[in-house]
């Protein structure tokens, strides 16, 4: 039989460093047609495998030899005391430490401020002044030490995506985008062998629950200390105004127990799961965030939102009356990352590009069609020969209203959505006024449990990272206000 690791995708580990040549990395995406590229490049396919290698890690595990009907099943909490840290999980650890012990050293500005407190910039001038050091210190040496007559180090790529990990000084704001900066940070460590493989997962689940989470806790201090604004952030009509990671990461743990890969199911909860509508309670948020990371982060909106939550958090209320399980919550969170995180321009645009995460098409990737929300986005230039033409050109030569988001499957052109409606199990309220942008959120259209019309049928998403199921239908879409334009 074959063995985890041999039926599941995983990030590919590079040969040798003593011949490697590294480049800085630096901005690609200056407009939306940068955005459709990036949408079939091998950063954008390393980043999909990685995200799926941790998600499949957290998933509950049954023991080989278990008999059906007395399976022993094996998950794991945020205080796991069986979860064993390797070397650099432990040192990445400390290493988050060290640098949540500098907010000590740059406590918030007393002063009237409208928006973000300016003493952040003092903590990420010491983060951006410390930081090599550090990674001298918390890092293995093996893979920072530059071969011979490099010019660029692993240690300067490295430092590029850690320093784009905490938000912006600029803007004194944080969002997904820095959130996948240290994601792609971890899939660098990742590439460059810093994390030995092992055939159980466990080098994944050490990285979610030992080095993100860590992570997940060091960003939320640092907005709750320097009241760092969401980047963007689509408001209300938002997943999270800072986060997503944990999201997947959470409701994999919470989905059912597997042997392999191959049993990942798109239904049902482990049998001891919290039920997912229990995120309106106060009382079991608290208990559950310090086992679960989806609570965990369910756990902050509690912390910094006053109010009911269906009206402060209407998509992750939504979600919460999903009745096929964690496991359909999980599919549908990933999905949901890869349209409103990595298919979004305001989000992407600052990532970097270099020679650990590369700015070159990749060629198992299939023809991406330029959505609405990329097309709307301002042209650096006019178009040249051999890049495609605006899209509105194409869409009034054609007569479609727009086009379907790369995530969605199927070829229908569908019109825009009206905005929802308030949630039915809450009390009735106004109708709330929803303007229409660019980058008007998908919300989760997932998370509706009518089932498919007669015929309907359904098709296999075609990129090779994906394993699901979608439905032919089109996916809905939310008109929403249009988000800020920093990350």
């Amino acid at each position: 039989m074959a063995s985890s690791r041999q039926l599941s995708l995983s990030l590919q580990v590079l040969g040798s460093a003593s011949d490697r040549k590294y480049t800085l990395p630096v901005k690609r995406i200056h407009d939306g047609h940068d955005v459709s590229f990036f949408l079939t490049s091998k950063a954008y396919a390393d980043i999909l495998t990685f995200i799926f290698q941790l998600n499949e890690a957290m998933f509950p595990r049954k023991a080989e030899n278990s008999q059906p009907g007395s399976e022993s099943v094996k998950s794991w909490s945020l205080q796991d005391p069986d979860l064993r840290l390797p070397p650099v999980a432990q040192s990445l650890a400390k290493l988050l430490e060290t640098l949540s012990a500098i907010i000590e050293e740059a406590p918030p500005d007393p002063g009237p401020r409208r928006f973000g407190n300016v003493s952040f910039r003092s903590w990420y001038d010491m983060l951006k002044e410390r930081v090599p050091d550090l990674m001298d210190q918390y890092l293995p040496s093996e893979i920072l030490t530059p071969s011979s007559g490099a010019k660029v180090s692993a240690k300067a790529e490295l430092e590029a995506y850690l320093l784009g990990s905490f938000g912006s000084a600029q803007r004194l704001d944080y969002g997904t985008g820095h959130e996948l900066s240290f994601l792609a940070f971890l899939g660098c460590l990742w590439k460059l062998g810093a994390f030995p493989e092992t055939e159980d997962g466990n080098q994944e689940r050490a990285i979610v629950l030992g080095v993100v989470e860590p992570y997940l806790q060091l960003i939320r201090r640092l907005i709750l200390t320097y009241t760092l604004e969401p980047a963007g952030s689509h408001g209300v009509w938002g997943l999270d105004d800072h986060s997503f990671l944990p999201y997947i990461f959470g409701s994999a743990q919470l989905s059912p127990a597997i042997s392999s890969p191959a049993d990942i199911v798109m239904e049902g909860s482990a049998p001891d799961a919290p039920n997912p509508a229990d995120v309106a309670k106060a009382n079991v948020v608290q208990r559950e965030r310090q086992r679960n990371m989806y609570f965990s982060a369910i756990g902050f909106i509690y912390d910094v939102k006053k109010g009911p939550f269906w009206e402060h958090s209407p998509i992750l209320f939504d979600i919460s009356g999903v009745k096929a399980g964690w496991a359909k919550i999980n599919k549908g969170m990933l999905k949901m990352y890869n349209a409103e995180v990595l298919s979004k321009f305001p989000v992407v645009q600052h990532f970097p590009f270099g020679s650990l995460f590369v700015w070159e098409r990749d060629p198992a990737a299939a023809e991406v069609a330029q959505s609405v929300h990329t097309a709307s986005q301002p042209s650096k230039s006019l178009p040249t020969a051999g890049r495609q033409p605006p899209l509105r050109d194409a869409l009034a030569e054609s007569g479609a209203q727009s086009s379907r988001a790369p995530w969605g499957g199927g070829s229908g052109m569908p019109g825009r959505i009206a905005a929802p409606r308030a949630p039915s199990r809450v009390p009735s309220r106004p109708p709330v006024s929803v303007p229409s942008g660019p980058n008007e959120p998908t919300g989760a259209p997932w998370a509706s449990s009518t089932p498919l019309p007669p015929g309907s049928g359904g098709t296999t998403i075609t990129a090779p990272w994906a394993t699901m199921e979608t439905s032919a239908a089109a996916p809905a879409t939310t008109q929403g206000a249009a988000p800020s334009t920093r990350t």
